[in-house]
């Protein structure tokens, strides 16, 4: 006769618990959300400017110099439209981001063997465009809020007199104290505002407290050519010598955003071409896009406070602080997972791209895709930085296409909170 005991170390027990611990593993799973979206996918090339773009393929005329009779071309209007809608006397349209930016220095007379202060938190064509030149970078911290170190930058000041500034990721600093330290120093400032294209501090526009402001218009950019970029400034001079270094010619009077003709009587004979124009197709395409900027900037915007909302309060997780004074265009978001081990924070990345999160992480030992950091450029001499690489090590970086929804976001921040949230609690090594 069998006893209770006996009975419950019986083999259809044992089966009937693990089927039992089986469909509760599974429930489990089923319950756990997936994000099917896809972290590349940008929104469809507006109609109006697809239409744009078959009227200039049908003329033929591509060359930004190729205009009819009487035609100006879409990309002096383009020129001119930019330089309005951002307030700048004078604007250049060219290949690319990077383009622009290598240009700047060169209108400053940045060379072989001149220091340029730039962050030591940014994408590699920044610090390629100071190699291009023949200068050497000279890397600035990186804060808790992923802005430049201004005491950093006030320590360095004395290293050289251009401050190539990029707002990283869409952070602005803290742009008065910056502008006073780069004043008493001498320092000309050039803003990479690849991610701040529409974003303000105070009431003045990204890219109109330095000299020289430089964007891109690449695809993952606030409005999208594939490639190209935009080059503005007040100076005459500088403006002059941007156009003619684009390869302009002698035909720079075809720019209805540029200087008067007597600013290149000089500079046209000292001045080398280095061709890097924008073409009509791609300013065809940019013109309509242009026009819904601060619309397409709102969305954005609203999409990063739903994640920024969702993500709140997260343990091991923090955010970074928005000042009142910063206008920002959200179309990224960080996280820090400050003193994680490197362990952790795989982990955390691993089991959000199981569920279908892309994160990027500043804290690999190997450059990926678009992600490196400034000890990843061995091109570049660099001081091991203490401070930043302690902030690298634990940021998160995620794209945040249009195509994305509310709800999408939404579903996101749950995502990522769940999944850090359990690292955390399971891990008591976290932080070391």
């Amino acid at each position: 006769m069998l006893t209770s005991k006996s009975a419950r170390f019986s083999p259809r027990v044992k089966i009937s618990k693990t089927i039992d611990q089986l469909i509760s593993v599974h429930h489990e799973l089923r319950m756990k959300e997936r994000f099917e979206g896809s972290f590349t996918q940008q929104e469809a090339i507006p109609e109006d400017a697809i239409d744009a773009a078959v009227e200039v393929m049908r003329t033929g005329r591509l060359h930004r110099y190729n205009v009819a009779d009487g035609e100006v071309g879409e990309v002096a209007h383009l020129e001119h439209e930019f330089a309005s809608v951002f307030e700048a006397k004078y604007c250049l349209a060219v290949a690319s981001g990077g383009y622009a930016l290598a240009t700047a220095l060169r209108t400053l007379g940045v060379g072989p063997g001149h220091k340029v202060l730039t962050n030591a938190f940014t994408l590699a064509p920044v610090p390629g465009s100071i190699v291009a030149v023949g200068a050497l970078p000279v890397f600035i911290g990186v804060t808790e809020n992923l802005v430049i170190d201004l005491e950093d930058l006030a320590e360095k000041a004395c290293q050289a007199n251009v401050l190539m500034l990029s707002h990283m990721r869409g952070h602005i600093c803290d742009m008065d104290t910056l502008m006073h330290i780069c004043d008493q120093n001498d320092i000309t400032v050039i803003e990479d505002c690849a991610h701040t294209m529409g974003a303000k501090w105070r009431d003045r526009w990204s890219g109109r407290y330095g000299a020289i402001g430089c964007y891109s218009t690449q695809t993952y950019k606030h409005i999208n050519s594939g490639e190209g970029g935009f080059l503005i400034t007040d100076d005459a001079q500088v403006m002059a010598r941007a156009i003619v270094l684009s390869g302009s010619y002698m035909l720079y009077d075809r720019h209805l955003a540029g200087p008067d003709p007597t600013e290149f009587e000089k500079i046209r004979y000292e001045t080398p071409n280095i061709s890097g124009r924008m073409d009509h197709l791609r300013a065809s395409i940019l013109r309509p896009q242009l026009r819904r900027l601060n619309a397409q900037c709102e969305a954005w915007t609203v999409r990063y406070k739903t994640l920024e909302y969702g993500l709140q309060d997260t343990p091991g997780l923090s955010l970074t602080e928005r000042p009142p004074e910063e206008t920002y265009v959200g179309s990224s978001i960080q996280v820090l997972l400050l003193d994680w081990s490197p362990r952790a924070v795989r982990e955390v990345i691993m089991r959000c791209a199981e569920r279908g999160v892309e994160l990027k992480w500043f804290g690999s030992e190997e450059p990926i895709g678009f992600t490196s950091r400034y000890d990843s450029w061995t091109y570049v001499p660099s001081n091991l930085m203490p401070k930043s690489d302690r902030i690298l090590a634990g940021l998160l970086d995620m794209r945040i296409p249009l195509t994305f929804s509310i709800e999408d976001c939404a579903l996101i921040a749950r995502i990522i909170r769940e999944e850090v949230c359990d690292v955390y609690q399971s891990t008591p090594q976290v932080a070391k």
